[in-house]
């Protein structure tokens, strides 16, 4: 089904240029498993948009006499990356009814990643929403008309095209992507900021990403995401999924950080739960990973520092505390965590606030 009110209607004009846009990774708290229809999301997510693991994309465009197909080069770290143009050729397939002026140009991608490539963190969601963002950039220079709010929203539009949890990556710290009858403008379609205000404490919120295994994981995110369509526990993971919505919502208000911590480790563990009673069913965690759980609790019931743990669908941790403990936290992965994380290698990052153009 087409959403008109992001279809492109307006002239395309014959012009050169290059567009520089970063858009950043972003951790769910609340977890979303399961797709329906067109990337469209089973249940709500809520997610803390990450600072400094980013993705940097600049795409120079010129005119070409064709319009009947795609045409662009891809570099990442400045090397051909043509392994990777069957997906953004399935992109562009994607998103081609909502900007018809893709076939009018030659693209030139250049992307790079200011995390390791094969630090095991996922880079669809930064990658997908940089070139976006990037593409909306674009879109603008051809209708000047555009106004910041629909920009955004339809860059995270194409992002959700791209790759799910990308369209949580485009603007805002904590974004909300899937219908929520408590979050304002909430959308299956793209990601909405909560725009609730943000308790004191979860500013500057820290995120140390442990990094178990760099690998590439024995199971893809979307065949998981598949197994969801017949899997015994789906409807009351999605109608769980909304409750914690709820209540995570009220804690990040209120600065509630016991609450906080009992409800990002449940979704965290929920998530590995449906993966290993699916079927076919899967285990992404390995035992380094329960290691450091349980370290976490083990020097979170003797400090009484609230710091907490979530998962992706991976094995790597990400340690999650107020700015104000970093300090205590940081000496605590170099002496007890560290020798968990592949090559003793971990990330710091933080809470960030979106997508933005690059000068």
């Amino acid at each position: 089904m087409i959403t008109e009110q992001f279809v492109y209607k307006s002239s395309i004009s014959q012009q050169s240029g290059s567009i520089t846009c970063s858009a950043p990774s972003n951790i769910a708290l609340v977890k979303y498993w399961g797709k329906r229809g067109e990337q469209l999301p089973a249940n709500p997510s809520l997610s803390f948009t990450l600072q400094h693991c980013k993705t940097i994309t600049k795409l120079d465009y010129s005119p070409k006499t064709s319009s009947d197909t795609f045409s662009f080069d891809l570099f990442f770290d400045g090397k051909p990356k043509d392994d990777f143009k069957p997906k953004i050729e399935q992109f562009f397939q994607r998103i081609l009814t909502y900007c018809p002026y893709l076939t009018s140009f030659h693209f030139t991608i250049n992307t790079q990643n200011t995390f390791p490539h094969s630090s095991g963190i996922a880079s669809s969601a930064s990658g997908m929403a940089a070139l976006s963002f990037c593409i909306m950039q674009l879109e603008k220079l051809l209708n000047p008309s555009i106004v910041d709010e629909f920009l955004y929203q339809k860059a995270s539009f194409l992002a959700r095209l791209g790759s799910g949890s990308a369209c949580r990556s485009i603007k805002d710290s904590v974004v909300v992507w899937g219908r929520h009858q408590e979050v304002f403008q909430s959308s299956d379609l793209y990601g909405v900021p909560l725009n609730t205000p943000l308790h004191e404490v979860f500013k500057n919120y820290q995120d140390t990403i442990l990094l178990v295994d760099k690998g590439e994981k024995q199971v893809s995110s979307t065949v998981g995401h598949n197994l969801m369509h017949n899997h015994p526990y789906a409807e009351t993971r999605f109608f769980q999924a909304h409750q914690n919505l709820s209540a995570l919502k009220l804690c990040l208000q209120n600065g509630n950080v016991q609450e906080f911590i009992k409800i990002v480790e449940s979704e965290a563990l929920t998530l590995h739960a449906m993966m290993m009673t699916s079927m076919p069913y899967f285990i992404l965690m390995k035992p380094n990973t329960l290691h450091i759980i349980n370290a976490i609790w083990q020097f979170r019931e003797t400090t009484q520092i609230p710091v907490c743990f979530t998962l992706d669908a991976g094995a790597n941790v990400h340690m999650l505390y107020p700015e104000k403990d970093k300090e205590v936290v940081l000496q605590f992965i170099n002496s007890e965590i560290v020798g968990y994380c592949q090559n003793g290698h971990y990330i710091c990052d933080e809470i960030g606030f979106g997508a933005q153009r690059l000068a």
